[in-house]
């Protein structure tokens, strides 16, 4: 193999296919892109330093697996794990530090097209905000097995082999795993209803949000809730459950303001850059990234990501009023 006798173009060719599917399996494990970015390009460093420990006669991706795996369990090691503010209570006590859950942008989920349309579903399921924020309640050995096991397809001795322990252990860590996970995400199969609803109808409810929003109009919101929806806006800890709730902060957040909404992807869920006028830059700013949960044609979950990165999900950094649809 030309890579092993240090050619690194050849090397480059034969591991940029697989760098997107390996930060999004370093996102899961880990609850940042950031972090998700620098574990990836560590694996890959390593993988060039250590490229003569690898057997050219198999696949290079299960050993890149590895290395990043055993690499985000490094890094989960030094850490805590990552929130979003619902794993507090309503009204909780202010933390000191916490490390926020981040978005994960679909733009970077193209790899999934070489993916057979079962192991293209199940790969979207597992990057939902509800699935990954679960994860963080395992141990990280638990949450390496778990994905490994049920999202990668992995067998429970080519797991043992990854994290160099017991198929017992294994099979042990995937139990407890799957019983954690399935307490946390009661209605993870419910949450797929985005994708069953079908395009037009995504699009029609996505207008309905929008419109409710650029108005002012706090009941047209409100009317598209589910009894126990709850609202987020991270990295700040106050969230609100319930309609009635909800509406509370509404009726302070739209009514006076000036608001437009730009359709995105995030987490494979519905998202939308949300801006609001500045009269002071005379544009519409970047306010947050809102990532909603659907429960049929209702709104389950927002979580508004207030320190997003817009240009990660292809958003503009500001919006001018002649830019907009239907400006003169």
């Amino acid at each position: 193999m030309a890579a092993r006798a240090g050619d690194g173009n050849a090397f480059g060719r034969l591991v940029e296919p697989l760098r997107d599917e390996l930060r999004v399996h370093c996102y899961r494990m880990l609850g940042s892109v950031h972090d998700a970015e620098d574990a990836v390009q560590e694996t890959l460093d390593r993988a060039w330093r250590s490229l003569e420990r690898f057997d050219d006669h198999g696949s290079i991706r299960p050993w890149l697996y590895k290395i990043a795996t055993n690499r985000s369990l490094t890094i989960i090691e030094r850490r805590g794990r990552r929130e979003l503010p619902t794993d507090l209570s309503p009204g909780g006590a202010p933390l000191t530090e916490a490390a926020w859950l981040e978005p994960y942008p679909d733009r970077l989920m193209g790899w999934t097209a070489r993916l057979n349309p079962e192991a293209r579903i199940v790969a979207r399921e597992s990057v939902e905000l509800a699935f990954v924020a679960a994860l963080q309640y395992l141990s990280a050995s638990q949450r390496a097995v778990l994905l490994l096991r049920d999202v990668l397809g992995y067998t429970a001795g080519e797991v043992a082999e990854v994290l160099d322990t017991t198929v017992a252990a294994v099979n042990s860590a995937l139990q407890r795993a799957r019983k954690v996970v399935g307490k946390l995400c009661p209605e993870r199969s419910q949450q797929q209803t985005l994708r069953t609803l079908g395009d037009a109808e995504q699009r029609k409810v996505a207008r309905q949000y929008v419109t409710a929003w650029e108005a002012g109009d706090v009941d047209a919101i409100v009317a598209m809730l589910t009894e126990d929806a709850r609202y987020s806006m991270p990295p700040l800890t106050r969230w609100y459950a319930g309609p009635a709730d909800v509406r509370g902060f509404l009726a302070e957040a739209v009514l006076g303001h000036r608001w437009r909404f730009v359709p995105a992807r995030a987490n494979g869920q519905l998202a939308f850059g949300t801006y609001l006028w500045s009269d002071g830059r005379g544009a519409y700013v970047p306010a947050g990234l809102d990532v909603l949960t659907l429960r049929g044609r209702q709104v389950a979950e927002v979580v508004s990501f207030l320190d997003a990165d817009f240009s990660t999900f292809g958003l503009p950094a500001r919006l001018w009023e002649e830019n907009l649809p239907g400006a003169r």
